[in-house]
Protein backbone atom coordinates (compact mmCIF):
# COMPACT_ATOMS: atom_id res chain seq x y z
CA UNK A 1 0.00 0.00 0.00
CA UNK A 2 1.31 3.45 -0.92
CA UNK A 3 2.04 5.55 2.14
CA UNK A 4 0.09 8.78 2.82
CA UNK A 5 1.94 12.08 3.10
CA UNK A 6 0.56 13.56 6.32
CA UNK A 7 1.38 17.05 5.03
CA UNK A 8 -1.19 16.60 2.24
CA UNK A 9 -4.08 16.18 4.68
CA UNK A 10 -6.49 18.85 5.87
CA UNK A 11 -7.46 18.89 9.54
CA UNK A 12 -10.74 17.13 8.71
CA UNK A 13 -8.87 14.46 6.73
CA UNK A 14 -6.43 14.06 9.63
CA UNK A 15 -9.38 13.52 11.98
CA UNK A 16 -10.67 10.74 9.72
CA UNK A 17 -7.24 9.11 9.67
CA UNK A 18 -6.87 9.15 13.46
CA UNK A 19 -10.38 7.70 13.80
CA UNK A 20 -9.38 4.88 11.46
CA UNK A 21 -6.45 4.27 13.81
CA UNK A 22 -8.89 3.92 16.71
CA UNK A 23 -8.21 7.33 18.28
CA UNK A 24 -10.40 10.32 19.14
CA UNK A 25 -10.58 13.38 16.81
CA UNK A 26 -8.55 15.64 19.16
CA UNK A 27 -5.46 13.58 18.27
CA UNK A 28 -5.64 15.13 14.78
CA UNK A 29 -5.08 18.59 16.29
CA UNK A 30 -2.01 17.28 18.09
CA UNK A 31 -0.63 15.74 14.90
CA UNK A 32 -1.25 19.02 13.05
CA UNK A 33 0.63 20.99 15.70
CA UNK A 34 3.62 18.63 15.56
CA UNK A 35 3.79 18.83 11.77
CA UNK A 36 3.05 22.49 11.06
CA UNK A 37 4.17 24.25 14.24
CA UNK A 38 7.04 22.11 15.52
CA UNK A 39 8.16 21.02 12.02
CA UNK A 40 9.16 17.51 13.05
CA UNK A 41 11.14 15.19 10.78
CA UNK A 42 9.53 11.87 11.67
CA UNK A 43 6.33 10.55 13.17
CA UNK A 44 7.90 9.10 16.34
CA UNK A 45 8.84 12.63 17.49
CA UNK A 46 5.16 13.21 18.37
CA UNK A 47 5.78 12.34 22.02
CA UNK A 48 2.34 13.24 23.41
CA UNK A 49 0.69 10.69 21.09
CA UNK A 50 0.20 7.11 22.27
CA UNK A 51 2.95 4.80 21.03
CA UNK A 52 0.32 2.59 19.40
CA UNK A 53 -0.93 5.54 17.31
CA UNK A 54 2.60 6.55 16.32
CA UNK A 55 3.34 2.98 15.24
CA UNK A 56 0.09 2.85 13.25
CA UNK A 57 0.81 6.16 11.53
CA UNK A 58 4.39 5.16 10.81
CA UNK A 59 3.18 2.07 8.94
CA UNK A 60 0.78 3.96 6.66
CA UNK A 61 2.17 7.50 6.45
CA UNK A 62 5.27 9.67 6.06
CA UNK A 63 6.36 13.32 6.23
CA UNK A 64 7.71 15.12 3.15
CA UNK A 65 10.42 17.80 3.04
CA UNK A 66 11.52 20.03 0.19
CA UNK A 67 15.13 20.01 -0.93
CA UNK A 68 16.79 23.41 -1.33
CA UNK A 69 18.66 23.00 -4.63
CA UNK A 70 20.03 26.54 -4.61
CA UNK A 71 19.81 29.79 -2.66
CA UNK A 72 20.76 33.22 -3.95
CA UNK A 73 21.01 36.39 -1.88
CA UNK A 74 20.49 39.84 -3.42
CA UNK A 75 22.44 42.93 -2.42
CA UNK A 76 19.17 44.32 -1.00
CA UNK A 77 18.73 41.28 1.29
CA UNK A 78 16.12 39.47 -0.82
CA UNK A 79 16.67 35.69 -0.89
CA UNK A 80 15.54 33.43 -3.73
CA UNK A 81 15.14 29.74 -2.98
CA UNK A 82 15.16 27.07 -5.67
CA UNK A 83 13.33 23.99 -4.37
CA UNK A 84 13.52 20.53 -5.90
CA UNK A 85 10.33 18.50 -5.59
CA UNK A 86 10.03 14.75 -5.09
CA UNK A 87 9.66 14.13 -8.84
CA UNK A 88 12.65 16.33 -9.74
CA UNK A 89 10.58 19.33 -10.84
CA UNK A 90 11.71 22.70 -9.50
CA UNK A 91 9.99 25.81 -8.14
CA UNK A 92 11.10 29.13 -6.67
CA UNK A 93 10.15 31.12 -3.57
CA UNK A 94 11.36 34.59 -2.60
CA UNK A 95 11.92 35.98 0.90
CA UNK A 96 11.60 39.77 0.91
CA UNK A 97 12.76 41.79 3.93
CA UNK A 98 10.97 45.01 4.83
CA UNK A 99 11.20 47.53 7.62
CA UNK A 100 8.71 45.80 9.89
CA UNK A 101 7.89 42.68 7.92
CA UNK A 102 9.40 39.61 6.35
CA UNK A 103 7.35 38.52 3.34
CA UNK A 104 7.57 35.13 1.65
CA UNK A 105 6.37 34.92 -1.94
CA UNK A 106 5.43 31.31 -2.70
CA UNK A 107 4.58 29.32 -5.83
CA UNK A 108 1.41 27.37 -6.54
CA UNK A 109 2.32 25.60 -9.80
CA UNK A 110 5.31 24.30 -11.74
CA UNK A 111 5.17 26.68 -14.70
CA UNK A 112 1.97 28.46 -15.73
CA UNK A 113 -0.71 28.13 -18.43
CA UNK A 114 -1.47 31.82 -18.86
CA UNK A 115 1.59 33.01 -20.83
CA UNK A 116 1.44 36.71 -19.87
CA UNK A 117 3.99 38.55 -22.01
CA UNK A 118 5.64 40.36 -19.07
CA UNK A 119 6.18 37.22 -16.95
CA UNK A 120 8.97 34.69 -17.36
CA UNK A 121 7.25 31.80 -15.58
CA UNK A 122 4.80 31.08 -18.39
CA UNK A 123 7.45 31.00 -21.11
CA UNK A 124 8.36 27.41 -20.22
CA UNK A 125 4.73 26.30 -20.29
CA UNK A 126 2.70 24.51 -17.65
CA UNK A 127 3.99 21.32 -16.01
CA UNK A 128 1.70 20.56 -13.06
CA UNK A 129 -0.08 21.87 -9.97
CA UNK A 130 1.63 21.85 -6.61
CA UNK A 131 0.19 19.65 -3.89
CA UNK A 132 -0.90 20.99 -0.50
CA UNK A 133 2.32 19.66 1.02
CA UNK A 134 4.50 21.37 -1.61
CA UNK A 135 2.82 24.74 -1.04
CA UNK A 136 3.07 24.53 2.76
CA UNK A 137 6.58 23.06 2.70
CA UNK A 138 7.88 26.24 1.06
CA UNK A 139 6.92 28.14 4.22
CA UNK A 140 8.21 25.46 6.58
CA UNK A 141 11.52 25.17 4.70
CA UNK A 142 12.18 28.92 4.78
CA UNK A 143 11.16 29.12 8.45
CA UNK A 144 13.69 26.37 9.13
CA UNK A 145 16.38 28.32 7.26
CA UNK A 146 15.62 31.51 9.21
CA UNK A 147 15.77 29.65 12.53
CA UNK A 148 19.05 27.96 11.58
CA UNK A 149 20.56 31.31 10.58
CA UNK A 150 19.44 32.93 13.83
CA UNK A 151 21.03 30.14 15.86
CA UNK A 152 24.26 30.31 13.85
CA UNK A 153 24.57 34.09 14.27
CA UNK A 154 22.97 34.32 17.71
CA UNK A 155 20.45 36.82 16.35
CA UNK A 156 16.71 37.45 16.47
CA UNK A 157 15.79 38.47 12.93
CA UNK A 158 12.19 37.41 13.40
CA UNK A 159 9.85 35.05 11.59
CA UNK A 160 7.90 35.28 8.33
CA UNK A 161 5.17 37.86 8.92
CA UNK A 162 3.41 37.83 5.54
CA UNK A 163 2.78 35.25 2.82
CA UNK A 164 1.89 36.13 -0.77
CA UNK A 165 0.74 33.59 -3.33
CA UNK A 166 2.41 35.52 -6.10
CA UNK A 167 5.24 33.24 -7.22
CA UNK A 168 5.24 30.72 -10.06
CA UNK A 169 1.78 29.86 -11.39
CA UNK A 170 -1.79 31.16 -11.16
CA UNK A 171 -3.05 30.27 -7.64
CA UNK A 172 -6.72 30.09 -8.64
CA UNK A 173 -5.87 27.64 -11.43
CA UNK A 174 -4.85 25.23 -8.64
CA UNK A 175 -7.92 26.12 -6.62
CA UNK A 176 -8.47 23.08 -4.38
CA UNK A 177 -4.88 22.73 -3.20
CA UNK A 178 -4.42 26.48 -2.73
CA UNK A 179 -7.59 26.88 -0.64
CA UNK A 180 -6.68 23.81 1.40
CA UNK A 181 -3.21 25.32 1.98
CA UNK A 182 -4.62 28.69 3.07
CA UNK A 183 -6.85 26.93 5.60
CA UNK A 184 -3.77 25.18 6.99
CA UNK A 185 -1.89 28.50 7.11
CA UNK A 186 -4.59 30.23 9.18
CA UNK A 187 -5.51 27.23 11.37
CA UNK A 188 -4.70 27.62 15.10
CA UNK A 189 -3.34 24.06 14.87
CA UNK A 190 -1.52 24.79 11.60
CA UNK A 191 0.85 27.64 10.75
CA UNK A 192 -1.16 30.23 12.72
CA UNK A 193 -0.64 32.98 10.13
CA UNK A 194 -3.32 35.71 10.45
CA UNK A 195 -5.59 35.78 7.39
CA UNK A 196 -5.01 39.52 6.97
CA UNK A 197 -1.31 38.76 6.39
CA UNK A 198 -1.96 36.40 3.48
CA UNK A 199 -2.42 37.78 -0.05
CA UNK A 200 -3.54 35.82 -3.07
CA UNK A 201 -2.72 37.31 -6.47
CA UNK A 202 -4.71 36.34 -9.54
CA UNK A 203 -4.74 37.30 -13.21
CA UNK A 204 -8.53 37.42 -13.06
CA UNK A 205 -10.16 33.97 -13.23
CA UNK A 206 -13.73 35.13 -12.69
CA UNK A 207 -15.48 31.88 -11.58
CA UNK A 208 -12.69 31.15 -9.10
CA UNK A 209 -12.71 34.71 -7.72
CA UNK A 210 -16.42 34.27 -7.00
CA UNK A 211 -15.75 30.91 -5.31
CA UNK A 212 -12.97 32.48 -3.27
CA UNK A 213 -15.36 35.16 -2.02
CA UNK A 214 -17.78 32.44 -0.91
CA UNK A 215 -15.03 30.75 1.14
CA UNK A 216 -15.01 33.71 3.57
CA UNK A 217 -11.31 33.23 4.33
CA UNK A 218 -10.76 36.96 4.99
CA UNK A 219 -7.41 36.96 3.17
CA UNK A 220 -6.31 39.83 0.94
CA UNK A 221 -6.95 39.74 -2.81
CA UNK A 222 -4.63 41.20 -5.44
CA UNK A 223 -5.50 41.32 -9.14
CA UNK A 224 -2.94 41.62 -11.91
CA UNK A 225 -4.71 44.05 -14.24
CA UNK A 226 -1.94 45.70 -16.30
CA UNK A 227 -4.17 47.40 -18.86
CA UNK A 228 -7.12 49.77 -19.01
CA UNK A 229 -8.72 48.47 -22.22
CA UNK A 230 -9.46 45.02 -23.64
CA UNK A 231 -7.35 45.41 -26.77
CA UNK A 232 -4.15 46.02 -24.79
CA UNK A 233 -4.95 43.43 -22.15
CA UNK A 234 -5.71 40.81 -24.80
CA UNK A 235 -2.20 41.28 -26.19
CA UNK A 236 -0.26 41.07 -22.94
CA UNK A 237 -2.62 38.79 -20.96
CA UNK A 238 -4.36 36.12 -23.12
CA UNK A 239 -6.66 35.29 -20.16
CA UNK A 240 -8.52 38.53 -20.95
CA UNK A 241 -10.03 36.93 -24.06
CA UNK A 242 -11.94 34.57 -21.74
CA UNK A 243 -12.60 37.06 -18.95
CA UNK A 244 -12.69 40.63 -20.37
CA UNK A 245 -12.32 43.74 -18.25
CA UNK A 246 -16.04 44.58 -18.01
CA UNK A 247 -16.87 41.18 -16.47
CA UNK A 248 -13.79 41.24 -14.27
CA UNK A 249 -14.61 44.69 -12.89
CA UNK A 250 -18.17 43.64 -12.06
CA UNK A 251 -16.89 40.53 -10.28
CA UNK A 252 -14.41 42.57 -8.24
CA UNK A 253 -17.03 45.14 -7.27
CA UNK A 254 -19.28 42.30 -6.07
CA UNK A 255 -16.46 40.60 -4.14
CA UNK A 256 -17.16 40.43 -0.36
CA UNK A 257 -14.22 42.27 1.19
CA UNK A 258 -13.36 41.92 4.89
CA UNK A 259 -14.12 45.06 6.91
CA UNK A 260 -11.65 47.84 6.15
CA UNK A 261 -9.96 45.87 3.38
CA UNK A 262 -9.28 46.88 -0.23
CA UNK A 263 -8.42 44.92 -3.35
CA UNK A 264 -4.88 45.54 -4.58
CA UNK A 265 -4.72 46.31 -8.29
CA UNK A 266 -1.32 45.37 -9.70
CA UNK A 267 -0.31 47.24 -12.81
CA UNK A 268 2.96 46.28 -14.52
CA UNK A 269 3.99 49.34 -16.55
CA UNK A 270 5.53 48.58 -19.95
CA UNK A 271 7.10 51.25 -22.15
CA UNK A 272 4.92 52.20 -25.13
CA UNK A 273 2.19 49.69 -24.27
CA UNK A 274 0.30 50.78 -21.14
CA UNK A 275 2.24 53.69 -19.61
CA UNK A 276 0.59 56.83 -21.03
CA UNK A 277 -1.58 59.42 -19.31
CA UNK A 278 -4.46 58.18 -21.47
CA UNK A 279 -3.96 54.71 -19.96
CA UNK A 280 -3.96 56.23 -16.47
CA UNK A 281 -7.14 58.17 -17.20
CA UNK A 282 -8.93 55.07 -18.51
CA UNK A 283 -7.73 53.10 -15.48
CA UNK A 284 -9.18 55.71 -13.12
CA UNK A 285 -12.53 55.34 -14.89
CA UNK A 286 -12.78 51.53 -14.94
CA UNK A 287 -11.80 51.33 -11.24
CA UNK A 288 -14.46 53.82 -10.21
CA UNK A 289 -16.61 52.38 -7.40
CA UNK A 290 -14.07 49.68 -6.48
CA UNK A 291 -12.46 49.73 -3.03
CA UNK A 292 -8.87 49.39 -4.10
CA UNK A 293 -5.30 50.57 -3.96
CA UNK A 294 -2.99 50.47 -6.98
CA UNK A 295 0.54 49.09 -7.10
CA UNK A 296 2.45 50.44 -10.10
CA UNK A 297 5.25 48.03 -11.02
CA UNK A 298 7.81 49.11 -13.64
CA UNK A 299 8.47 46.11 -15.91
CA UNK A 300 11.39 43.93 -14.83
CA UNK A 301 13.33 42.77 -17.86
CA UNK A 302 14.34 39.16 -18.46
CA UNK A 303 16.37 37.38 -21.10
CA UNK A 304 14.49 36.89 -24.36
CA UNK A 305 11.91 39.63 -23.74
CA UNK A 306 11.41 42.47 -26.23
CA UNK A 307 9.53 44.58 -23.69
CA UNK A 308 11.06 47.59 -21.95
CA UNK A 309 10.69 49.31 -18.62
CA UNK A 310 8.86 52.68 -18.73
CA UNK A 311 10.64 56.01 -18.36
CA UNK A 312 10.77 57.30 -14.79
CA UNK A 313 8.85 60.48 -15.70
CA UNK A 314 6.05 58.43 -17.26
CA UNK A 315 5.69 56.38 -14.08
CA UNK A 316 5.61 59.50 -11.93
CA UNK A 317 3.04 61.27 -14.13
CA UNK A 318 0.90 58.10 -14.26
CA UNK A 319 0.95 57.92 -10.46
CA UNK A 320 0.14 61.60 -10.00
CA UNK A 321 -2.88 61.41 -12.29
CA UNK A 322 -4.30 58.51 -10.27
CA UNK A 323 -3.64 60.37 -7.02
CA UNK A 324 -5.43 63.43 -8.44
CA UNK A 325 -8.46 61.14 -8.98
CA UNK A 326 -8.33 60.22 -5.27
CA UNK A 327 -6.77 56.76 -5.64
CA UNK A 328 -4.00 55.38 -3.47
CA UNK A 329 -1.28 54.67 -6.02
CA UNK A 330 2.12 53.36 -4.96
CA UNK A 331 5.15 52.75 -7.15
CA UNK A 332 6.47 49.40 -5.99
CA UNK A 333 10.23 49.18 -5.81
CA UNK A 334 11.58 45.96 -7.26
CA UNK A 335 13.63 43.84 -4.91
CA UNK A 336 15.99 41.06 -5.88
CA UNK A 337 16.31 42.09 -9.54
CA UNK A 338 20.05 41.29 -9.47
CA UNK A 339 19.22 37.62 -8.72
CA UNK A 340 16.17 37.46 -11.03
CA UNK A 341 13.82 37.42 -8.04
CA UNK A 342 11.78 40.52 -8.91
CA UNK A 343 8.14 40.52 -9.99
CA UNK A 344 7.71 38.58 -13.25
CA UNK A 345 11.23 37.10 -13.23
CA UNK A 346 10.60 33.74 -11.57
CA UNK A 347 11.17 30.59 -13.52
CA UNK A 348 13.77 28.20 -12.11
CA UNK A 349 17.49 28.38 -11.64
CA UNK A 350 17.84 25.53 -14.12
CA UNK A 351 15.77 24.02 -16.89
CA UNK A 352 12.32 22.80 -15.80
CA UNK A 353 12.46 19.02 -16.03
Amino acid sequence: MKKINLKDLSLAEMENLTKECGEKPFRACQVFEWIFQKDICNIHEMTNLPLKLRDSLNKIAFLSHLTIANKRISKDGTIKYLFELEDGKRIESVLIPGRKRLTLCISSQVGCKLNCSFCLTGKGGFVRNLKHSEIIDQILSVRREIKSSQQAHNSEAGDITNVVLMGMGEPLDNYENVIKSIKTMVSPYGLKIPARRITLSTSGLIPEITRLGDENLKIKLAVSLNASDNETRDKIMPVNRRYPLERLMKTLKDYPLPHGSRITIEYVMIKGINDTLEDASRLSIILRGLKCKINLIPFNNFEGSNLEAPLYNNVEEFQQLLISKHYTAIVRKSKGADICAACGQLRTGSRVK
